[in-house]
């Protein structure tokens, strides 16, 4: 069912009610942040984004976990590895019976901090509630904690996608540069990301 406000609305998902202006915006091509605090040395970001695609194709490429080095420059190797036993915890979610059996991920980033380039590798519990939902929480890695969600929902004559993710860092980078890096890159890696997707249409 296609999704689009004609008057000040409340989009699924968010805090903040999006005026028929914001949501031309994000028709546009706007990616729309909203950033909260979390830890310390974290960061916690909500991204919305229109695609002009449909929601299967965009489901289709986004469990192309594989693909997503090329959606995120920072992520050097991304790849689904041997399944394991998730965290018992992973499995206690509200998800709708539509949930695919639970994956696990790898994916190894290099980003560059002031003077400094940090390699980073993390390994994943991965669960996808069917064309809406894609749950990401960390099973180790450089992280202190890791979560991420994508939700896709119809919206004008294509898809809203919400990407939400908070991280602490073992490196101990204050919070303020992690939120600034995640304003100021996280909106050029989403638009990175549809270009990717929209291109293979």
């Amino acid at each position: 069912m296609s999704a689009f406000y004609s008057s000040d609305s409340l989009i699924p998902g968010s805090n903040m009610v999006w005026s028929p202006e914001q949501q031309a915006k994000v028709m546009q091509g706007e990616v729309i942040l909203e950033t909260r605090s979390h830890t310390a040395w974290g960061g916690a970001v909500t991204a919305w984004m229109y695609l002009p695609i449909t929601r299967s194709h965009a489901w289709q490429q986004l469990t192309d976990y594989p693909r997503w080095v090329q959606y995120f420059p920072d992520i050097i190797k991304s790849e689904l590895v041997s399944s394991e036993a998730p965290n018992p915890d992973f499995r206690r979610t509200d998800f709708a019976t539509q949930r695919v059996e639970p994956k696990r991920l790898y994916q190894a980033a290099q980003k560059a901090f002031l003077f400094f380039t940090a390699q980073v590798e993390i390994y994943l519990n991965v669960a996808e509630e069917l064309g809406q939902k894609i749950q990401f929480r960390l099973e180790k890695g450089s992280f202190h904690d890791f979560t991420a969600n994508i939700e896709l929902q119809d919206f004008g004559n294509g898809t809203l996608l919400k990407y939400a993710v908070q991280a602490t860092p073992t490196i101990p980078v204050p919070a303020i540069l992690i939120q600034q890096a995640m304003n100021f890159e996280l909106p050029a890696n989403m638009r990175k990301m549809r270009q990717v997707l929209c291109k293979s249409q």
